[in-house]
């Protein structure tokens, strides 16, 4: 792409964190999540700037310190350009926890029980109109202001925060290329009758305003044609993966995330986790599962340990001979639902120990925190991985864990991941919701046959190695260069 088309970068949140330390002093570090670690070889390769939202104190007053201004963040070696918006804080406070969390993440990831919830009243109509829109407009205004002067610029959006941004962007600037990633579930068109009508019309035509509308599967990608054509009854090419309507044509398209196998690798021999490696081994029993997640409701944890509970019923051989350690990094214990789902965590976990513990065996390690660098220790050492989520737009803890995993580790993976649509044949498929199923798997993968084992696992390696976040991002940037030349989609 020739040079004056500038890249601008969109999302809720940005790729630094600011804090300050005990002395006071300003510090910054990697922000969390995938996206960062996705983005970082596209922004090395060709700079960019990042806008997003100023989530905390200190992300305000680094706005306020730079005048309204980007500012330059080193980080891992990339150097990023960062402009951070401020909103005013009741409407970021609606946007994030009435509209974004968890209305939009609950419909996405059919997470309501519908005969009590939700209630859509008017605090949720307010926070809608004066919450969600009105954060989505400040960082319209902000790309905007970023690409005055700019001859055909390049905006990539991110995520369910900004459905409604690309529309008001587009009304600015006619002639900008919007690109969309949607990194969660994109459900089918029933649950996204939850939504009023109001609300439902200004968030697809928001994200119709996009060029290019990008998930992780085909299935999502489907089930967003799906909606198109029955809640708003528009034109839907399913076979170009294309969509009509005033005037535009709108692609849709699949683009699986991968990981960076060799940060990963240079994780995994570090003298960090070699140190927690030791201490895992000194305690290690004949077989270890784990799960590594957020405590979030759409992971499925309490079904996980359920399923562990009927597996050691049923199977009292393998007593005092299997650990499973459960690392769970908080998640939006501000939410209620999420509160509530830690503590059933909890407590389900102390009838479990209770029922089939002894005094020097605990079958399950709850850990409650956020360790990098233990969780990659535990990554090699895995027996059995599970990942039972309800439904999870990639979930790349499947793929990451086999990657430095050294035993030939069997990974149970739920249909319902977008991860599953790449690996399912190595994995041992189950249906989220049976529990005997899962309890049946985690038996079957814990005597499974060495050569089997094996099998799987090389597989699995070879399968992830293929792609990495540079792939992901060059098959976004070939569809972006056909878009612009008026090319039909692949």
């Amino acid at each position: 792409m020739s040079t004056e088309r500038r890249l601008v970068i969109v999302s809720n949140r940005g790729p630094a964190d600011f804090e300050r330390d005990q002395g006071g002093e300003r510090r910054v570090r990697r922000g969390g999540g995938g996206l960062v670690t996705a983005l970082s070889g596209l922004v090395a390769h060709r700079g960019a700037l990042w806008i997003a939202s100023a989530m905390t104190d200190e992300d305000v007053a680094v706005s306020r310190d730079a005048g309204g201004g980007p500012v330059a963040v080193e980080l891992d070696g990339v150097d990023y350009e960062v402009l951070l918006v401020e909103s005013e804080p009741a409407a970021y406070d609606r946007f994030y926890n009435l509209i974004a969390n968890p209305i939009l993440w609950f419909i996405q990831h059919y997470l309501w029980d519908l005969s009590n919830a939700p209630d859509i009243r008017q605090e949720e109509a307010e926070a809608w109109d004066q919450g969600y829109k009105v954060v989505n407009a400040d960082i319209a205004r902000a790309v905007v202001g970023a690409i005055e002067g700019d001859t055909e610029p390049l905006v990539m959006l991110h995520d369910y925060h900004l459905y409604t941004c690309p529309a008001l962007i587009r009304q600015a600037r006619p002639d900008v290329l919007l690109h969309h990633f949607v990194h969660i579930p994109w459900s089918q068109p029933d649950s996204w009758r939850i939504l009023p009508g109001r609300m439902r019309e200004e968030l697809y035509r928001g994200l119709l305003a996009n060029d290019i509308i990008g998930f992780h599967t085909t299935g999502y990608c489907r089930n967003f044609l799906h909606c198109c054509r029955e809640l708003l009854e528009l034109e839907v090419d399913y076979e170009r993966g294309a969509i009509l309507h005033s005037g535009r044509e709108t692609w849709v398209r699949a683009y699986p995330l991968g990981i960076d196998a060799r940060r990963l690798e240079r994780a995994a021999a570090s003298l960090e986790v070699a140190e927690y490696e030791q201490q895992l081994l000194r305690r290690r029993r004949d077989h270890l599962i784990i799960r590594v997640d957020r405590a979030d409701l759409s992971k499925n944890v309490l079904r996980g340990f359920t399923a562990f509970d009927t597996f050691l019923q049923q199977h009292p051989e393998f007593r005092e001979r299997v650990t499973f350690i459960a690392h769970l990094q908080p998640s939006r214990t501000d939410v209620p639902e999420y509160a509530e789902y830690l503590d059933r965590i909890e407590a389900l976990v102390a009838v479990v120990n209770h029922r089939h513990g002894t005094t020097d065996w605990m079958p399950i390690d709850l850990r409650i925190y956020e360790n990098f660098p233990e969780a990659v220790a535990r990554y090699k050492h895995f027996d059995l991985l599970v990942v039972n989520s309800l439904f999870d737009g990639m979930n790349l803890v499947a793929k990451e864990a086999p990657a430095v995993n050294t035993r030939d580790g069997v990974v149970m993976l739920s249909e319902n991941t977008g991860a599953h649509e790449e690996l399912g044949d190595c994995t041992l498929t189950v249906n989220p919701f049976d529990i005997q199923e899962q309890a049946d798997t985690i038996h079957r993968a814990l005597i499974m046959d060495p050569e089997e084992r094996a099998l799987r696992a090389g597989r699995l390696r070879e399968i992830v190695r293929e792609r990495d976040p540079g792939v992901w991002i060059e098959e976004q940037l070939a569809d972006i260069r056909a878009k612009r030349q008026g090319a039909p989609v692949g």
